[in-house]
């Protein structure tokens, strides 16, 4: 590899004033590597020896196109999830019907509090509305988090501010697998113990 070939895309390209491939650098380079170096960045010194110019990143095109969110800029979904309760608590003072908003992916900000362990958070939302994260379970049909709730102790017997106990929202909202889970538990704890 004694000269650049042009029509060789395996050759060193673009390397400016070098031309050639530098004497120390011949036997230690494949055929498969492939260099792409602009004239602007690459530098040689009077004993062949490469030199890198240093660039800034406006030089190398990276310029901030999207300032960082403010908090006032932010959804009552990103408060819940970033553990801004008096962010969220504005929000709801503003319009309550946030409380039970849905996001694009049908996420409450209560669930986005639960999902990112913002504790405060979610104390706060569930003193607002007197649900529970069974309760939440339960109305968003979310099987093993219904069962790893009853698993680590759950309360079966705490109601929602509307009345409603887990098992009668599910009956309520048709959700028959919740059902069945409910009555299993159910069913266990009444079982004797053997």
């Amino acid at each position: 590899m004694d000269a650049v070939d042009d029509s060789d895309p395996k050759s060193i390209q673009n390397i400016g004033s070098a031309k050639e491939c530098l004497p120390e650098c011949r036997g230690q380079m494949s055929h498969d590597v492939m260099v792409a170096v602009s004239p602007e960045i690459m530098d040689v010194d009077d004993d062949s020896v490469v030199k890198h110019s240093t660039l800034t990143n406006r030089q190398r095109g990276n310029e901030v196109t999207v300032l960082p969110a403010k908090l006032d800029s932010l959804s009552i979904h990103q408060l819940a999830a970033q553990g801004e309760v008096s962010q969220v608590a504005a929000h709801l003072s503003k319009d309550s019907s946030l409380l039970n908003k849905q996001d694009e992916q049908g996420f409450t900000p209560l669930m986005w509090a639960a999902a990112f362990g913002e504790r405060a958070v979610v104390d706060f939302l569930l003193d607002k509305n007197g649900g529970t994260p069974l309760l939440y379970a339960v109305r968003g049909n979310h099987i093993r988090c219904v069962e790893t709730l009853l698993a680590e102790g759950a309360d079966l017997t705490i109601e929602s501010d509307s009345g409603y106990s887990p098992m009668a929202l599910a009956v309520a909202l048709g959700h028959k697998k919740i059902q069945k889970v409910l009555e299993d538990h159910i069913l266990k704890l009444y079982k004797p113990p053997t």
